[in-house]
């Protein structure tokens, strides 16, 4: 398959006119369209649909180009990596949930990569179905998955399915915390009736109905009576949760240091029993870098010293 003929491809499917791509890649219009014909009779598909309109993508086509972008970028990030005769920037790139222990974690890393290593390093905090999709169409290359151990089959299939392979990092219940002010904390024990008076913090994008995450959150948690404030990332969360002492979080457990610096405190619930994991998960045929074996330990030191 010639690189070039990608090239053609890709520019088509952008423009979606051979004209207007002959033009952005200097190339004659009857050239550029011969060329696509020999890749989609060489593949034995079509590509395009062609109509007075101009050429619009087949479902074939939209694959072909799927696949084609991810090439490409590879080729592209290769010439960089040596270019002048030499390797540039490394790259780590991982999308994880929000989670105090791992940003732990990635900060602990992210010292010990040093100037000369010339890195550039990616860390996203997002949702579980977006920790999924950027792997698969993004190119980053690790993630970590969080669900309820009840749905453990479901992720295990689902991750087998799209070449996934993970490995268990961490098994938690959902704690509280809020404030060191907090009437809450004179409490021996907290159940889910005593927070419906208070403020609950949530991000405001935690679930994506694609995935059974949706009905997940209505079995696990109660609805709550009182006021909700949506945040977007954990700085917000944590100035509110301090400054507020009528407000409360559900989190995953967090690293003592984090509590200290804002003046906050973790308390359990008796009434939340509910198990969840955190899974670290990369292509099936990707291998570990030095720089994710780095990062991978770190998540371990930061889990044993918060998860206690």
């Amino acid at each position: 398959m010639n690189i070039l003929h990608m090239k053609y491809a890709l520019e088509i499917s952008k423009t979606n006119s051979i004209n207007k791509a002959a033009e952005e890649l200097f190339v004659g219009a009857p050239a550029l369209s011969r060329a696509i014909k020999e890749l989609e009779t060489g593949l034995g598909v079509t590509l395009f649909d062609r109509s007075a309109k101009g050429m619009f993508l087949t479902p074939e086509g939209e694959l072909f180009i799927n696949y084609a972008q991810k090439i490409l970028k590879q080729i592209d990030d290769i010439e960089n990596i040596f270019k002048d005769g030499s390797p540039q920037k490394v790259q780590f790139s991982i999308s994880v949930p929000r989670a105090s222990y791992i940003a732990d974690a990635f900060a602990e890393f992210s010292k010990k990569v040093t100037p000369g290593q010339k890195a550039e390093l990616f860390y996203k905090e997002t949702n579980a179905y977006r920790v999924i999709n950027n792997i698969i169409k993004e190119d980053y290359k690790l993630g970590i998955l969080r669900y309820s151990e009840r749905y453990d089959e479901y992720y295990k299939a689902m991750m087998f399915e799209k070449g996934l392979i993970g490995e268990l990092i961490a098994e938690f219940t959902y704690v509280l915390i809020m404030s060191k002010d907090s009437p809450l904390k004179d409490l021996k024990t907290i159940t889910f009736e005593d927070i419906n008076n208070y403020t609950e913090i949530a991000h405001a994008d935690p679930y994506v109905p694609s995935l059974p995450l949706s009905e997940v959150k209505k079995e696990e948690l109660p609805e709550h009576e009182g006021n909700r404030i949506f945040v977007f990332e954990r700085g917000s969360q944590f100035e509110l949760l301090s400054r507020d002492p009528n407000t409360y979080m559900w989190v995953s457990p967090v690293p003592q240091l984090l509590l200290d610096r804002y003046g906050l405190i973790e308390r359990k619930c008796v009434d939340n029993k509910r198990i969840y994991k955190d899974i670290l998960i990369h292509r099936r045929n990707y291998k570990l870098t030095p720089l994710d074996n780095m990062f991978i330990e770190e998540l371990v030191r930061s889990k044993r010293e918060t998860l206690r």
